[in-house]
C-alpha cells in the first residue's frame, strides 16, 4: 500500500538579490529592494514529502531517521546562515525561495523517497518543487473583501433560497476572501526565479485585488450580472483574468484557490492555453471542494 508522509523542519536564514556581472541600477531594476546589503532574512518553514509502501512496523519511513537525514543535509547547514555562501549551488544560481526547494530535494533525493519539496518563505509566499529539473511552482497568497448574493437571475425568490439558503438573502453578505495563486515555470539558471516577482504581484493586484475589493460583486464586477458569484465561479473568473498576463511575464498559471471561510475554499487547475474571459470560456472547470 503506497503512503505519502510529509515531514516539517525549520531554519533561519538571510540572502540577497545580486549578480555581480550587472551594474548596480540594473541589479535594482531587477531585483528591487532584494538587492540591499547585506541582504534580508527570513523564518523558512520546510515541508518534506515522501512516499513509499508501508513496511512491517506500519510506516513509510522512520520519521525519527527523516528528522536527523534533514538536520544533517539541510537545516544544520543552513540555519543562521548566508544562503548566497553557504551552498556552491547559490553562487551559480541566487537562492530564491524556488530554488532553494530544488537544491533541497538534491540533497535529500539520494536517501529519501522524495515526491515534494514545499518552502515557506513566509505565509504569504511559498515554492514547491516535484524533482522534475529546473520546473518549479511558486504561490501568491494575498486577500480582498467582497460582498455578494446567491440568486439565479432567471430563478423566483423562493426558488433562490430553496438552492442557496440564507445566501439568497437579497442584501447580500460579505466575506473576506483569501486568495492563493500558484504559477509554474523554469527556474532561470541564474537569477533562481521562474518570475518576477514583483511583476506577478502586480498582475494580481491590479487584475484582481484593486478590482474586486470592497465591492458588492453582483453589482460592481459586470462578469456577475448574470454569473451567479459562488466561489467556484469567482475562482474560474480569476483564472480566466489572469492566464494570459501571467503568460506575458513567461511562467503559466497553475492554480487559483479561492478560501471564502475557514470552512469552504475551492480550487481551479489551467489545463490549457490563456483564452479570454468569455462565459464559454468556463466550461468543465477542474474543482476542489473542502
Amino acid at each position: 500500500m503506497k503512503c505519502i508522509i510529509n515531514r516539517r523542519a525549520q531554519f533561519s536564514a538571510s540572502h540577497r538579490y545580486w549578480l555581480p556581472e550587472l551594474s548596480e541600477a540594473q541589479n535594482k531594476h531587477k531585483f528591487g529592494r532584494g538587492t540591499q546589503f547585506p541582504g534580508h532574512g527570513h523564518n523558512y518553514v520546510l515541508f518534506v514529502s515522501l512516499e513509499g509502501d508501508l513496511d512491517e512496523y506500519g510506516m513509510v519511513q522512520n520519521l525519527s531517521q527523516v528528522k536527523k537525514l534533514i538536520k544533517q543535509e539541510v537545516t544544520s547547514q543552513l540555519d543562521y546562515a548566508y544562503l548566497n555562501d553557504a551552498w556552491l549551488d547559490f553562487q551559480e544560481t541566487l537562492p530564491t525561495t524556488e530554488n532553494i526547494a530544488r537544491v533541497i530535494w538534491q540533497k535529500l533525493a539520494p536517501y529519501l523517497p522524495l515526491v515534494k519539496i514545499q518552502l515557506f518563505e513566509h505565509p504569504e509566499l511559498w515554492a514547491d518543487y516535484l524533482g522534475n529539473g529546473m520546473e518549479a511552482y511558486l504561490t501568491l497568497s494575498t486577500h480582498f473583501s467582497a460582498a455578494h448574493r446567491l440568486a439565479h437571475p432567471q430563478l423566483s425568490y423562493e426558488d433562490n433560497c430553496e438552492i442557496y439558503g440564507k445566501c439568497a438573502r437579497p442584501n447580500g453578505h460579505g466575506h473576506n476572501y483569501h486568495l492563493e495563486v500558484t504559477v509554474k515555470g523554469e527556474i532561470d539558471p541564474r537569477t533562481g526565479m521562474i518570475v518576477d516577482l514583483g511583476a506577478l504581484q502586480k498582475v494580481i493586484d491590479d487584475y484582481v485585488v484593486e478590482p474586486f475589493d470592497h465591492t458588492f460583486l453582483n453589482k460592481d464586477i459586470p462578469y456577475f450580472a448574470q454569473v451567479v458569484p459562488t466561489a467556484e465561479n469567482i475562482a474560474i473568473y480569476i483564472r480566466q483574468l489572469l492566464q494570459s498576463p501571467i503568460q506575458k511575464l513567461g511562467a503559466k498559471l497553475h492554480k487559483v484557490k479561492l478560501i471564502e471561510s475557514p470552512n469552504n475554499s475551492c480550487e481551479v487547475y489551467c489545463t490549457g492555453e490563456a483564452s479570454s474571459v468569455e462565459p464559454d470560456a468556463i466550461a468543465s472547470p477542474v474543482l476542489t471542494l473542502v
